[in-house]
């Protein structure tokens, strides 16, 4: 079996690829590029996936299921995926304790809770004076989250536990868009866990193959 992530370039499936390095997977990367006018990811992520989104991963069959294989897309699904069949239980807590439903909480808070304002900032800055009305929703939002996420960093540096965990790998993404916005004064248990999370080999190798996304 063979695993591929197709990349695309500032994106989120940069955490994927640390994941995987955390990991020790073997995997391949299949690199797309946006648009430069329009930041689209261009259409030959359709022929992967009908949304033409990244993160997805591909995996092939092995002869056991006749060489069928499948795609997956989701950050949060492909975070469990890659957890529960390549390696990565060490980053899950254990499965009934409370550490785990925090996990389950905060790993789809990532993409859920924490990117809804984000993206909303990212579309409406392209409508200039007109994005001015929701504008001070979107800040009150961006506050709340990046605030709740950084009442409750641990003293360890980690969101749950004493070690890293596959959550903490999903919440670095919203992590570094509030630090890259100028927020690491309001939020310095925020930036401390950013500069962790960079100063991981597994980081800088994800880094070095995936290429520098959003200034990092």
């Amino acid at each position: 079996m063979s695993l591929i992530v197709h990349h695309l370039n500032n994106s989120r499936s940069q955490r994927i690829l640390w994941l995987l390095e955390e990991i020790g997977a073997a995997y391949e990367v299949k690199y797309y590029d946006r648009d430069p006018v329009t930041n689209l990811a261009p259409p030959e992520l359709l022929a992967v996936h009908p949304l033409g989104k990244s993160p997805l991963i591909e995996e092939s069959g092995d002869s056991a299921s006749g060489g069928r294989g499948r795609v997956i897309i989701e950050s949060g699904a492909i975070t469990e995926y890659l957890c529960e069949r390549h390696g990565g239980a060490h980053l899950v807590p254990e499965r009934g304790s409370d550490d785990h439903i925090s996990h389950l909480e905060w790993l789809h808070f990532a993409e859920g809770s924490a990117m809804t304002p984000i993206l909303l900032r990212i579309y409406t800055a392209r409508l200039g004076e007109a994005a001015a009305p929701l504008e001070p929703r979107i800040a009150q939002q961006l506050d709340a989250h990046f605030a709740y996420m950084e009442s409750r960093v641990g003293e360890n540096g980690h969101f749950i536990g004493d070690e890293l965990s596959a959550a903490d790998i999903m919440l670095s993404f919203p992590a570094e868009i509030a630090i890259m916005q100028g927020m690491a004064p309001r939020y310095p248990k925020l930036a401390a866990f950013v500069n962790a999370c960079h100063v991981r080999p597994a980081w800088q190798r994800a880094r070095e193959k995936g290429g520098a996304y959003y200034g990092y």
